[in-house]
């Protein structure tokens, strides 16, 4: 075998369809794990500089941030062993394919169970990862909503007579207790918060994270359409190649009642 026809061979026995949903997946986690973590390190220190200066009334936000920040580490850890072993589920059936081809077709039922039940988590996780997509769209309005608010104001077109009566208080949202000082933001101060770096930063970070989260989704339900197709494809060739066994032994059972009848007419006949 040349060197052309053995790349030939190994590249037929590439899942195409898992290879894409692996890089799909790999992406939307990276984006929405490494831009979810400096978005949350940002949003804390906007809260710090201009929202809440007292450590104590933002206390138990940095706690949860933090342990938002830690889940974060185990999503990525986890789904990049994850994807590893669709990929692989994607090679074993891929591989089966080949030899059913080959007339040596070969798979158990833990075979067919470990599909299903890879197909049971990532349905479970598809819908884990479409909470957390909602999730993350809260913080993108809220920043859509401050920047909208500042925009108008910065805009040469509106006609703001009392441009400190406009403020953001974001203790409404819950984010910090109500007794948080100062709590809100108004006029010119609202404007140069939505200047500073880590607002910019967070808000686009925010938005990148929630296209991962969308991306991670998509790969997520890519994977279960592959999977269900899968288990679907082992469960009929085993069948079939059930069937054909059957045939192939009552042919042969056939043949040699035939040969016995025709050795007994032969004998009759001497």
């Amino acid at each position: 075998m040349g060197c052309f026809e053995c790349c030939i061979k190994c590249l037929g026995g590439v899942p195409y369809a898992s290879l894409v949903a692996t890089i799909l997946c790999f992406s939307g986690v990276a984006l929405f794990c490494g831009c979810g973590h400096v978005a949350l390190t940002g949003t804390l220190t906007m809260l710090e500089n201009h929202f809440s200066r007292i450590t104590s009334d933002h206390a138990t936000l940095a706690a949860v941030i933090q342990i938002f920040q830690y889940i974060i580490y185990g999503i990525a850890s986890f789904f990049f062993v994850y994807a590893i072993l669709l990929l692989g589920e994607g090679f074993y059936t891929t591989s089966t394919i080949k030899k059913e081809l080959q007339s040596d077709f070969k798979t158990t039922i833990c075979g067919r169970c470990i599909t299903a039940f890879f197909m049971f988590l990532t349905y479970i996780f598809a819908l884990v990862f479409i909470a957390i997509f909602c999730f993350t769209a809260i913080p993108v309005f809220l920043f859509f909503n401050m920047w909208n608010t500042c925009a108008a104001m910065r805009s040469p077109d509106s006609n703001i007579t009392y441009p400190d009566s406009i403020c953001v208080d974001v203790r409404q949202y819950g984010v910090i207790p109500l007794n948080a000082t100062p709590g809100k933001a108004c006029g010119t101060t609202l404007t140069d918060i939505c200047s500073t770096s880590e607002f910019y930063l967070s808000y686009h970070l925010y938005i990148v994270a929630l296209a991962g989260a969308g991306a991670t989704v998509i790969a997520l339900i890519h994977y279960l359409m592959i999977l269900a197709a899968n288990w679907a494809y082992l469960k009929t060739a085993a069948s079939t190649h059930d069937y054909q066994d059957i045939k192939t032994k009552d042919d042969q059972d056939l043949e040699a009642e035939a040969r016995s009848k025709d050795g007994q007419n032969s004998s009759s006949y001497s």
